[in-house]
């Protein structure tokens, strides 16, 4: 491969729970037989997001394309796992046609571009794009809006925001450094709300970056990719609130695993999932989950009170049939309280 024959690549962003992975799924059934690699990157000790991606069976992206950089924010680790991983993919002598990186949802997308210049890769790759995806109904409700008299107003009516929060800091860093902003779960909007959202992202962003609307994440290849932005030679244009900082540390965060039997009954599992993100300081809750007398695995995905929940796969030959749940939310998260919420005795 020659300098000027560079591989193109695409850094998915996003809060927790705006769709990234939904997004993916639909862009590899796209993709038009274009070869894809992916490297997903998820804080907490379970990849759930990557076995998602692998059970999807996209001919034009196989399992061993899809690399997993679990427990860690790949913003922090460019040197340790980063850069090796992208050398690699890159060394593969089948080829690829692109490389899709979907971020961490904790992660800040600068630090990641400006590792697209590391010598050890700078030649042989460009970032084609950043592509934010955005919770629609989140940001409808106010919700990690950069505005401190909101923030304040917020505070003094809820306890539980009686905290210094990093998330509004982190949506505005996603958006800063976006080529393109995907305003996911646009039908959870009222007819009058979504050109609200819609010209309030807007307002947010660069002049050159346009916002689209989506359901499901269902944004095709053809859209998501070919942005032709080379990103990482316009990091003056992606202003970041941790430019000064030589790095940073994610110690606003918690995430932890819980693990029970089979569950009987689903709806019930998924009342409890809600309460317990009402009641504590969480983010996000995503895992497989056994069910009693049923051979699929479920799969349990959701954010505050929204819950997706889905049979994905059957369960593998071999395969510990165990659920398990990733929880992630702000400092201090009361392990032991949640754990009491979620499971029920009667099944652990």
């Amino acid at each position: 491969m020659s300098n000027l024959q560079r591989i193109s690549a695409t850094v998915i962003t996003g809060f927790l729970g705006a769709g990234k992975t939904s997004m993916i799924r639909h862009l590899l059934e796209t993709a038009n037989g274009k070869r894809l690699a992916l490297i997903i990157n998820e804080f907490g000790d379970m990849g759930v997001d990557g076995d998602i991606l692998k059970a999807c069976g996209a001919e034009n992206c196989a399992e061993e394309d899809i690399v997993e950089l679990a427990n860690g924010c790949i913003c922090c680790t460019v040197a340790d796992d980063f850069v090796p991983t992208m050398e690699a993919l890159l060394d593969r002598p089948e080829g690829i046609d692109h490389i899709i990186i979907e971020t961490s949802g904790l992660a800040l997308p600068k630090p990641l571009l400006k590792a697209f210049n590391w010598p050890a890769i700078r030649t042989r790759i460009t970032v084609d794009g950043v592509v934010a995806v955005v919770d629609a109904p989140a940001f409808a409700a106010g919700l990690f809006a950069d505005d401190p008299a909101a923030v304040a107003a917020q505070r003094q009516a809820d306890e539980a925001l009686d905290h210094d929060s990093p998330l509004a800091e982190l949506f505005t860093d996603q958006l800063a450094c976006a080529d393109m902003v995907v305003m996911n779960k646009s039908d959870l909007l009222t007819v009058d709300d979504a050109p609200r959202v819609a010209g309030e992202l807007q307002a947010a962003l660069r002049p050159s970056v346009h916002v689209v609307m989506a359901q499901h994440g269902a944004i095709d290849a053809d859209t998501l990719l070919g942005l032709d932005a080379a990103a990482e030679d316009d990091l003056a244009n992606r202003p970041s609130h941790h430019d000064d900082a030589d790095d940073h540390e994610h110690d606003d965060f918690d995430s932890f695993v819980i693990s029970f039997d089979a569950v009987a009954e689903p709806k019930a599992l998924l009342a409890r999932l809600r309460a317990a993100a009402t009641a504590h300081d969480i983010l996000r809750m995503k895992g497989f989950i056994t069910v009693q007398g049923k051979d699929m695995r479920l799969l349990v995905q959701g954010v505050g009170d929204r819950y997706q929940h889905y049979y994905d796969r059957d369960w593998g030959e071999g395969e510990a049939r165990t659920s398990r749940l990733v929880v992630i939310g702000l400092r201090g998260l009361d392990e032991a309280a949640i754990r009491a919420m979620i499971v029920d005795k009667n099944e652990d």
